[in-house]
């Protein structure tokens, strides 16, 4: 059979970007995902197009089209910095409204508005107001993986790998933490703040159990286990090291486990495994239902019609923006 001079064409050109990803996207994979790559690549260039995808994205989108990368942090930076037109989240919905939040006159894309977050979904604006009636004059402090409205009704916001420096950066006894329990209890250990928790939870993190990781260190002998602090707080007593995605990354290139098992979605042993062959690592499978949402045939739909598009109330958005920023000049 012919091969079609224009498939052939797209493997040929999208054939580098193949020797970065092959240790983690088998052989017979990548000539469905070679086409795609090839006209995302070109979409972007037509489009003044920028793709920020997070650390729990597919290797083919992580390392073959992705502009930025890296977790929310990272992204909610680098968000703010491009001259991009054009902005495509590869993530979760709360990820492409914060990038809006930051580039307001820019066209944001979520290539699957489906893709959402159980953490986001745990926690409304009238909680956050209900909270704030029970707890008067108390700070409100809120993970990002929330909606503009919820953010809208916060004084500040904080990630994963920065919270502990953003409730102390308030000079408050107290403060409601919202919405991940987890992470609440996390932060509650490594200072003197009160902390007010929500009963919020990723269902990817909560599904893991201290025995399981038990069970894996005792087949695996010299195993480093690395967990990510939206876990219950029994898993993290199992950990070696407990960290945001990016903390958890800097872990493994900088200490090069032997074996290293990630607690935490399992895209994300693939993306670093694509760069770091010498650490074995160890997969407990647990998937993001949302982050598979985003595939490359999505992202090159949403490139070709520049939708679907990010809008938030103008009120909603300045708020919201207001609680964004006062994190990121934290870090500045």
């Amino acid at each position: 059979m012919a091969i079609n001079p224009r498939y052939a064409a797209d493997l040929a050109k999208v054939a580098p970007l193949y020797e970065r990803v092959k240790t983690v996207i088998p052989d017979i994979e990548w000539p469905v995902h070679a086409p795609y790559v090839a006209a995302i690549n070109d979409l972007k260039k037509q489009r003044n197009a920028v793709i920020l995808a997070h650390n729990y994205q597919t290797p083919e989108i992580f390392h073959c089209v992705a502009d930025i990368t890296g977790d929310s942090l990272a992204l909610a930076r680098r968000a703010g910095e491009t001259d991009a037109d054009v902005i495509v989240l590869a993530g979760v919905h709360f990820m492409a409204e914060t990038a809006k939040l930051l580039n307001p006159d820019k066209t944001v894309l979520i290539p699957d508005q489906r893709a959402g977050c159980s953490l986001a979904e745990s926690i409304t604006a009238a909680d956050v107001r209900e909270l704030r009636r029970q707890h008067p004059g108390v700070p409100v402090v809120t993970y990002v993986n929330t909606s503009a409205e919820v953010k809208a009704e916060s004084d500040i916001c904080c990630t994963s790998g920065n919270a502990v420096k953003v409730v102390e950066s308030l000079g408050t006894e107290q403060v409601i933490f919202i919405p991940d329990e987890y992470l609440a209890s996390y932060v509650r250990e490594q200072t003197d703040v009160e902390i007010i928790p929500w009963q919020g939870h990723c269902e990817v993190h909560e599904r893991f159990t201290a025995q399981e990781l038990r069970d894996f260190r005792g087949s695996h002998e010299g195993l480093s286990i690395v967990a990510h602090p939206e876990c219950p707080p029994d898993v993290l007593g199992e950990a070696d090291f407990v960290g945001s995605t990016a903390q958890m990354q800097d872990y493994v290139t900088s200490n090069r486990p032997a074996k290293v098992l990630l607690v935490t979605e399992c895209s994300m042993s693939d993306n670093i495994a694509a760069d770091i062959h010498d650490v074995e690592f160890i997969r407990p499978c647990n998937l993001c239902p949302h982050m598979k949402r985003i595939t490359l045939a999505n992202i090159q739909e949403s490139l070709e019609t520049l939708k679907p598009a990010v809008e938030i109330d103008p009120v909603v958005a300045d708020k919201a923006r207001a609680a964004v920023e006062r994190m990121l000049a934290i870090g500045r």
